[in-house]
């Protein structure tokens, strides 16, 4: 399955966000090749929710000849996509290709490298700005944050969107 559960955590497996994923860590790899490369991952992973993750209904089809019966994507209007400044922007436009109508919301997290980290392994984290749309129960929340180290930026981030 492209996409494997770890805890309370989903993580994408699929082939194409591997070996993307592996490219954009290439040192060889350019800056404008990163910022493709996040796009393209974006979407793949965008994709890989919608099948992984959401759910489908039957829905009656009128085509040219005939009624039908089609298969609809449930909750594509109820994303939100949260863009974790800055480094999630271009993954985040290739997430809005599998979302199109997604709501998005920013926050500008970043940890503090000069205080160092502490016993637990984390470092502290300060949030600049936060911008929400309002999430509801029947969202799906998408928090887009591809440097991930520790995970300290990502909890603290996840704090805040669950408050």
């Amino acid at each position: 399955m492209p996409i494997e559960d770890r805890d309370q955590a989903s993580l994408v497996t699929h082939a194409l966000a591997k070996d993307t994923l592996s490219q954009i860590r290439d040192v060889e790899t350019e800056q404008v090749g990163f910022r493709k490369g996040l796009v393209k991952l974006g979407r793949i992973c965008g994709y890989e929710i919608i099948d992984g993750a959401m759910e489908t209904e039957y829905v009656p089809v009128q085509t040219p000849l005939t009624e039908t019966t089609g298969e609809r994507v449930r909750g594509l209007d109820d994303v939100v996509i949260i863009n974790v400044l800055r480094a999630a922007t271009p993954f985040v436009e290739g997430l809005l290709k599998a979302f199109p109508r997604a709501k998005q919301g920013v926050i500008s997290a970043g940890r503090d490298e000069s205080a160092g980290m502490g016993d637990d392994g984390t470092f502290p984290i300060s949030v600049d700005y936060k911008k929400l749309p309002e999430i509801t129960e029947d969202d799906t929340v998408v928090v887009a944050d591809p440097m991930l180290a520790t995970g300290s930026t990502m909890c603290t981030v996840l704090e805040h969107v669950l408050d």
